[in-house]
């Protein structure tokens, strides 16, 4: 039989059939069916007529089935304990997932937030699978749609007003100096900052942009390096004497594992807006939003929203 006549066929009919073998009687079966007898009878009609076969026969008050009802049962067991399984609703339980999901983030995020959001969730999720690739801000609706990224996190560059999304907080931009930088005991001047070579790091959150925006005025920076992260910069400090400029979360650790001097930006441009981007397709997925409130949560934390 071809799957477009088993659709025309009213498969319930066969769940009747279940419940009539277990009961052997109209009457039981109605109850459980929550339906009348003469219901219940008009649906056995059915069933002898779909099944060509009279499927019971009755014995004083009992109704005996055929061999034929018999196998139907025996063969109905399997699909029916799937169908139950399948359109009963289910707990998310984060121990118990072994889901994979694809987070794609900017330099920032992959530098300086999400090597503090994982230890959280593998402490709930030990078995999740995770994998972190670069963002494509311009592509970021097909990123989350047809090309697998579960979740984004990043800058709202580009068409994102289609995507779901939730806030996650601002982020300013520092400077990082070597100790033996001729300004690393002084306050860093804008004059300072036009004179001395530069390096920018994590290029993908459009930090050189901004810079380069609010500096338009003056003359161009000397621009040794840009990098998505922060090694290739620090390969350089022993021969030129650099200002990194990169996102402040960043700018925090590298100054406390690498010995560097931190300095505020020594003018104004707009704070990075983060947030968590993700297809309407998994909206509603439970390990997908579970995912998402622990990143939330986590990152906020972390950026102090």
């Amino acid at each position: 039989m071809e799957l477009e006549e088993i659709y025309r066929h009213d498969l319930s009919l066969l769940i009747a059939l279940q419940i009539l073998v277990e009961e052997c009687s109209v009457t039981q079966a109605a109850k459980r069916l929550h339906l009348s007898q003469s219901a219940t009878s008009r649906i056995l009609a059915r069933l002898r007529e779909m099944l060509d076969d009279p499927l019971f026969t009755r014995v004083g008050q009992k109704l005996v089935p055929t061999q034929r009802a018999l196998e139907c049962y025996s063969q109905l067991q399997q699909p029916t304990g799937q169908l139950i399984e399948l359109l009963s609703p289910k707990e998310f339980s984060p121990i118990a997932c072994q889901q994979k999901f694809t987070i794609a983030a900017t330099d920032y995020a992959m530098q300086a937030l999400v090597p503090f959001v994982l230890p959280e969730i593998y402490s709930k999720a030990p078995n999740i699978k995770l994998e972190v690739i670069p963002v494509q801000h311009q592509e970021l609706q097909s990123q989350l749609s047809k090309q697998g990224a579960d979740l984004a996190i990043c800058r709202a560059i580009g068409q994102t007003e289609q995507l779901n999304q939730e806030s996650l907080g601002k982020v300013g931009v520092s400077c990082l100096l070597s100790p033996e930088h001729p300004l690393a005991d002084s306050t860093l001047t804008l004059a300072d900052y036009l004179h001395f070579p530069h390096a920018t790091v994590a290029i993908s959150d459009g930090v050189k942009a901004l810079v380069d925006s609010a500096i338009a005025t003056h003359p161009d920076r000397n621009e040794l390096l840009r990098a998505s992260h922060l090694d290739s910069a620090l390969a350089l400090l022993p021969f030129h004497p650099l200002i990194i400029t990169l996102p402040e979360g960043m700018a925090e650790l590298a100054a406390t594992k690498h010995r560097l001097r931190l300095k505020p930006l020594p003018f104004k441009i707009p704070r990075l807006d983060y947030t968590l981007f993700w297809h309407s397709k998994s909206e509603l997925d439970k390990a997908h939003l579970w995912l998402r409130g622990e990143i939330a949560l986590s990152i906020r934390q972390l950026l102090k929203q």
